[in-house]
């Protein structure tokens, strides 16, 4: 043995040990790729679309509707044209896949398989397919739309027992910064006047002053008194442009007459378009006219559309587009006139929140036997405790017959005043009669009970209070919560998929004819897609 010391951090040794033989790598197999490989038999576009693919859905759907208007449009003659019901399944399909670009649609047609089955190989070019959908559809669209509901109907996909409504506000192709305002028009308007009016005043001022010095009066009068619209003014330039051809004249009169003419009458003018585009609504966009500067969801004040949809089962059976105001109850009307167009009936029942229940549209319900479920807008407010619990609401004032009065919980008598009548923007005319106390002088619950000095006064309106109480029983019925809890589920979930799923937060035509062809369009593709999920 060795008496060397152990080495504690060396290298165990190492037993023999057998190597174990690698086994070579196999080469990597690849399927055959060959790019200008031949065919014996060419493969169909039938075989290359899946048996249940949207797609298919698209084309039976289209291929079920009426379409004798859309075909009337064509007089027939000159070269051949493409099958418009081609061209609308394309559409349909297209806002389907989220392609709302006429060019990217042709674009599709020339690349996409689904695109070339429905097509029939037929690729239009992108001004073939913006004319349909621009100028061909914009007089039939009302139509197509109406024969997709019957559809609707037929296959049993709904039954117009019940009906959603609901409002939102897309915006409109305009650039943000391109509005005009109505009171900016009127300001700029009057200020145009004021200036014209005064160079007339010095034109008059310096016809008096050459009166006096020469006994002549060359021009015509002009005072204050005068109508300052573009056409009076250009009479007047008329004239004063005779009279200083044949009389010599001052300088500062020729040099006032070319200012009104070169300046400020094509400013008037302008501002004259601008009130007639307006047709009474506060503003309108430079780039679409037809829209309307509206609060959106997001607070900002943008050119567009406010947009009512009726649904039932996620289906939309009816919608209209108005932009004179943002008040979804005045819209109301032509929403329901626009029903009985599109399919000559009415719901059995109508559900809507709070922005439709005016006395005008539970007029309009009661005139076509439509069930009363619109929501008034003191509701939800009537169920809450302190609303019950305050005495000094008009509702709680005990009304007396005999000598139409009411009186109040202090005993203090409220007698007839005055009756108004109101006018809605619909031109429907409501009655209101106001009551006010004969002296609430010393009256312990002033403060409690009304605002600002003087008496107590209230109004009364009882067509539109016997409206919201046949309304609440319906709402409060167990009919009424179900329809409620349904409403939630049914139409705003509709505005939801256009704006979330669809992309489509933003019109791509301009002026309300094309963008109502946009809505039919994206309408109809909506009810498509519910189709096939129920066919699923």
């Amino acid at each position: 043995m060795s008496d060397e010391p152990k080495n504690l951090f060396s290298e165990p040794t190492k037993t023999p040990q057998r190597k174990k033989r690698k086994k070579a790598k196999s080469a990597q197999v690849f399927k055959p790729y060959v790019q200008n490989q031949g065919m014996l038999l060419p493969p169909s576009l039938e075989e290359l679309i899946p048996e249940k693919h949207l797609v298919r859905v698209v084309n039976t759907t289209i291929e079920g509707l009426k379409l004798d208007a859309l075909l009337a449009t064509y007089k027939g003659g000159g070269a051949s044209a493409y099958n418009p019901k081609m061209l609308l399944k394309v559409l349909i399909y297209a806002y389907l896949s989220k392609i709302y670009s006429s060019r990217q649609i042709a674009k599709a047609l020339r690349q996409d398989v689904h695109f070339l089955w429905l097509s029939g190989m037929q690729q239009p070019e992108f001004s073939i397919i913006n004319h349909f959908r621009s100028s061909r559809l914009k007089h039939v669209i009302d139509e197509v739309f109406g024969s997709m509901v019957f559809f609707l109907i037929q296959e049993n996909y709904i039954d117009l027992h019940e009906y959603f409504v609901d409002g939102t506000k897309l915006r409109a192709d305009n650039n943000k910064h391109k509005v005009v305002w109505a009171k900016n028009t009127k300001r700029y308007k009057e200020m145009v006047q004021k200036k014209i009016r005064e160079y007339l005043q010095e034109i008059e001022r310096i016809n008096t002053q050459e009166n006096q010095n020469y006994g002549k009066n060359d021009l015509t009068e002009m005072g204050e008194q005068t109508t300052l619209s573009s056409d009076s003014v250009k009479e007047q330039i008329e004239h004063l442009n005779a009279t200083l051809q044949t009389s010599p004249a001052p300088r500062q009169v020729s040099k006032a007459v070319k200012n009104i003419e070169k300046q400020l009458l094509p400013k008037l003018e302008k501002y004259e378009q601008q009130e007639r585009t307006l047709a009474g609504r506060n503003s309108y966009g430079k780039t679409d006219p037809d829209a309307t500067v509206f609060r959106m969801k997001d607070d900002q004040l943008l050119a567009g559309y406010n947009i009512l949809l009726g649904t039932q089962h996620q289906f939309i059976i009816n919608y209209n587009l108005h932009q004179q105001k943002a008040s979804e109850s005045d819209a109301f009307p032509a929403h329901i006139e626009r029903l009985h167009y599109l399919i000559g009936q009415s719901p059995q029942e109508m559900m809507g929140d709070s922005a439709f229940g005016s006395e005008e549209n539970y007029s309009l319900l009661a005139r076509h036997n439509i069930g009363n479920y619109l929501k008034y807008n003191s509701f939800h407010r009537e169920k809450t405790k302190k609303y019950r619990n305050d005495p000094y609401r008009k509702e709680h004032f005990v009304y007396d017959v005999t000598s139409d009065t009411y009186t109040c919980p202090q005993s203090r008598v409220l007698i007839f005043k005055e009756q108004k009548t109101i006018t809605t923007a619909n031109g429907y005319q409501t009655l209101v009669r106001m009551y006010q106390s004969v002296d609430c002088s010393n009256c312990p619950v002033a403060e409690l009970c009304k605002s600002g000095e003087g008496n107590r006064t209230i109004q009364i309106n009882r067509t539109l209070d016997a409206y919201r109480a046949q309304a609440r029983q319906n709402l409060d019925s167990e009919r009424g919560h179900a329809l409620r809890k349904r409403r939630g589920v049914d139409v705003e979930p509709v505005f939801g998929d256009i704006k979330f799923n669809q992309g489509y937060t933003r019109c791509r035509l301009r002026g309300k004819e094309k963008v109502n062809v946009e809505i039919a369009l994206l309408s109809i593709a909506h009810n498509t897609k519910k189709v096939a999920s129920w066919a699923n």
